[in-house]
C-alpha cells in the first residue's frame, strides 16, 4: 500500500516490515439457550423493561434461570471447547468477553450477582467464575494466547457494581498474582490517571475521566493534562 500525502499519524501498512497481524477470536456467552429455554445467569432476578421517552415499553426481557453451583463447570468447559475450536479453525489467540453485561460480567457485578455460594458475595468470590474460565482456556491453548475483556465501571442493562474500583483492582492484581496473566491493561482509568499503579498501591482517590474529551484532535486536552497524585488536592 503506497503512502499518500503527508500525515501526522505515524503508522501504516505500506511496508512489509510494518505488518504483524494477529487474528483473535472473541469468546462470549450471552446467556441465551436453545429451544425456548430461559436464558442463564448468576441470578433469577428479572430485568426491568426498557421504556421509551413516550412512556411505552420498548423491550421486555425473559426472566433468567439461575445456574446451580454444579452446572457452572459445564459452562466453563464450553469456553474451553470454544477456545480449542477457535485455534483449530486457524485463529492465533482468543479474547474472553467478560464485559458489557454478558454472562461473566453478570457474575462479577454485585448489582446482579446475589448468590450465596462460592461464586457470590465477596469480590473474590464474584471473580471466581471469570478466573476459572481463564484458567481452563489457558490450560487448553496456552496462557500466551488468551486475553479477557472487562468493564468494571460500565453499568449496562443493570450490570453495575457498588465499588467498581475495588472490583477492577481485585481482578487485575489477582490475575497477575496467581499467574493467570502477565499483563493487565486499564483503558479509561489509565488515561485519567497517569500514575494509576501508584494510586492502586496507596488506595488513593482516582481522577475522573472526562468522556467529552475522548477522541478529540487536541494533543493535550483529555490525554496528557490529567494531574499526577502529588499535584492533587
Amino acid at each position: 500500500m503506497p503512502k499518500v500525502g503527508p500525515s501526522s499519524v505515524k503508522f501504516g501498512m505500506w511496508e512489509e516490515s510494518q505488518i504483524q497481524l494477529s487474528i483473535w477470536s472473541l469468546l462470549l456467552h450471552i446467556g441465551f439457550q436453545p429451544h425456548g429455554q430461559p436464558p442463564i445467569s448468576c441470578t433469577d432476578k428479572p430485568l426491568k423493561p426498557i421504556v421509551g421517552a413516550n412512556g411505552e415499553v420498548v423491550q421486555e426481557f425473559s426472566p433468567p434461570r439461575r445456574l446451580s453451583t454444579d452446572q457452572i463447570p459445564k459452562i466453563i468447559n464450553d469456553f474451553r471447547l470454544a477456545a480449542r475450536n477457535a485455534m483449530e479453525a486457524g485463529f492465533d489467540r482468543v479474547e474472553i468477553h467478560g464485559a458489557h453485561g454478558y454472562l461473566i460480567d453478570q457474575f462479577l457485578k454485585d448489582q446482579v450477582n446475589d448468590r450465596t455460594d462460592q461464586y457470590g458475595g465477596s469480590v473474590e468470590n464474584r471473580c471466581r467464575f471469570a478466573l476459572e474460565i481463564v484458567e481452563a482456556v489457558a490450560n487448553e491453548i496456552g496462557a500466551d494466547k488468551v486475553g479477557i475483556r472487562l468493564s468494571p465501571f460500565l453499568n449496562f442493562l443493570e450490570t453495575g457494581d457498588s465499588n467498581p474500583k475495588a472490583l477492577a483492582m481485585e481482578k487485575g492484581i489477582k490475575a497477575v498474582a496467581e499467574n493467570h496473566g502477565d499483563l493487565v491493561a486499564f483503558g479509561r482509568l489509565f488515561l485519567a490517571n497517569p500514575d494509576l499503579p501508584r494510586r492502586f498501591e496507596l488506595h488513593a482517590p482516582l481522577n475522573r475521566y472526562n468522556i467529552e474529551t475522548f477522541y478529540t484532535p487536541d494533543p493535550v486536552v483529555g490525554y496528557t493534562n490529567y494531574p499526577f497524585l502529588e499535584y492533587t488536592a
